[in-house]
């Protein structure tokens, strides 16, 4: 029973012990109130207790919730006190942070990123440099750059990489009326013009061609963006369709269509070089945007 609990688990359990509400533990634990409640749901079926229970003034613990507090609080504080290699202390780090990113990556992930070391690490100065495929290798070997974060067919063979998430497609068109039309069939979207995607070249195919092939259809691509943004951007007031990361929608001016499948997703990694891999700041920056993702989704 006890071994089921998770170390979100005991967290949650700490907040709302010391905050009498459900909106005060999820404002200190950076979540949403029904992130709290799922939580909480969760840890009384493992626990078989109701944990706390609503009155006139919040919530308050059950016998058994006041019993473990004292053990719940005594493991996290020896989890929080356990030393990151080489005892790195971010807040009294100094050094220059070089990270690499397409658009899309600084867009998800470097601008919360950049906001989270100024709050922690003030003393780190961040630069962050688009990416240049051909010589991304070589700058990190160099030293140029310590971090990238983009897509997993885009690291060479022998960096470490560090999988985040999986990205989902989804369609959209600047013409509300194709988005309020329901669920239209694929044979029904290629009839439409696309814009694609395509960073650094003036192509016309896209990552979606060899899909929509294996349904037995082909796109009528008639404009290509340097990159989502972009893409974004000339959507508004079209009637081109376009598929684009889920991340970066809703956008204003944009109208979502619905399909019946869509094109498979591509995995967002972080990587650096090998040399870094007993870099204590880096393991800890790498840290802290795994918590970040999981905490924006819980609050998703």
């Amino acid at each position: 029973m006890i071994d089921k609990l998770e170390l979100t688990h005991l967290r949650t359990l700490d907040a709302l012990n010391r905050f009498d509400t459900i909106s005060a533990a999820a404002e200190h634990l950076d979540v949403s109130q029904q992130a709290v409640s799922l939580q909480l749901k969760k840890i009384r079926a493992i626990l078989g207790d109701p944990l706390f229970v609503r009155t006139g003034q919040g919530m308050a613990p059950t016998p058994y919730a006041k019993l473990i507090a004292p053990h719940i609080g005594q493991v996290l504080a020896q989890l929080n006190g356990i030393p990151l290699p080489f005892e790195v202390r971010p807040e009294h780090a100094e050094r220059t942070l070089v990270i690499s990113g397409t658009d899309y990556t600084q867009k998800v992930i470097v601008a919360d990123l950049v906001r989270m070391l100024r709050r922690e690490a003030p003393k780190v100065k961040v630069a962050v440099v688009d990416i240049e495929v051909s010589a991304l290798t070589r700058k990190l070997h160099q030293g140029d750059i310590d971090l990238i974060f983009t897509v997993d067919g885009y690291v060479a063979p022998g960096l470490v990489t560090q999988p985040l998430f999986i990205e989902q497609y989804r369609c959209v068109t600047g013409n509300r009326a194709l988005a309020d039309g329901g669920v239209m069939p694929l044979e029904q979207l290629v009839e439409h013009d696309f814009i694609v995607t395509n960073p650094g070249m003036a192509s016309f195919t896209g990552s979606a061609d060899g899909w929509f092939a294996r349904q037995g259809l082909q796109r009528r691509v008639v404009a290509s963006a340097p990159s989502f943004f972009m893409a974004l951007e000339y959507l508004k007031g079209s009637d081109l369709v376009a598929f684009m990361p889920s991340r970066l929608l809703p956008c204003e001016g944009v109208f979502e269509i619905a399909l019946p499948k869509y094109p498979p997703g591509y995995q967002v990694v972080a990587a650096h070089h090998p040399n870094a891999q007993n870099d204590a700041f880096i393991t800890w920056v790498l840290e802290r945007v795994g918590s970040g993702l999981v905490s924006a989704t819980s609050r998703a």
